[in-house]
């Protein structure tokens, strides 16, 4: 009789180790699968902060960089100019303001280049690295390079119909340079700014652009102005 209860008791304790063992078993797995969730979760918000919607009230300050690629959403609504160019509809009524306002004043600025598609700006950054190598740079060298000057496919302003590149007009007999003194002094005014300041290469990836101008909306353009700041550190 002893021996038969001893059994008894060692099938018990075993028993109960073993559903100790499937709890214990149960409750890691129930971790493990909580931290997945909350790291998948934590991962999809991060997905959709950097891929959400652009509302109406941002899509002025979007800010676009070789680190801020564009929403794969984000579509320009564009309107093409007398040149062949296009801009987006929305930053017309002031690029054209400050046009006219800059020939009153006798400058004959021109948009040399509005929106592009991504095939046109990977074909600028082929042609600019295939410059480089023909010069003799490595393939590396020359790709570093150029992605100094154009902007990496994809994470262009360009691309979103909100940055002209200002020059004067064929013939005009004029200098680049003496519009882009007038921009550098009014633009703001019209809501554009000077996107890749000569002392904040460091911060927007992209070397000094004189011609480089971005519509931001006049009230974030004259606090841009008046702080001396870029985009970047605006936003931030």
């Amino acid at each position: 009789m002893n021996r038969n209860r001893k059994r008894r008791r060692r099938r018990r304790a075993a028993f109960g180790t073993y559903i100790m063992l499937i709890v214990s078993l149960l409750l890691l797995i129930g971790g493990v699968t909580m931290v997945v969730e909350n790291w998948t979760a934590s991962v999809q918000a991060a997905w959709n902060l950097e891929t959400s919607d652009v509302s109406e009230d941002d899509w002025q300050r979007i800010l676009v960089n070789r680190w801020h690629p564009i929403p794969e959403n984000y579509m320009p609504e564009l309107t093409e100019l007398w040149n062949g160019e296009s801009v987006d509809i929305r930053i017309y009524p002031d690029l054209q303001e400050m046009f006219d306002n800059a020939r009153a004043a006798g400058l004959e600025p021109s948009v040399s280049s509005g929106y592009r598609t991504h095939q046109a700006q990977q074909s600028l950054m082929d042609q600019e690295i295939a410059d480089y190598i023909s010069r003799g740079y490595s393939e590396g060298e020359a790709k570093e390079m150029a992605e100094q000057w154009v902007a990496i496919p994809g994470t262009s302003e360009h691309q979103i119909g909100l940055a002209v590149d200002i020059s004067v007009e064929d013939g005009s007999g004029q200098a680049a340079s003496d519009v882009w003194q007038w921009l550098r002094e009014n633009s703001y005014k019209y809501g554009f700014i000077l996107r890749y300041p000569e002392d904040k290469t460091d911060i927007t990836g992209i070397s000094y652009e004189p011609w480089h101008y971005r519509y931001v909306g006049k009230e974030t353009a004259e606090e841009i102005y008046r702080q001396g700041v870029c985009l970047e550190e605006y936003l931030k």
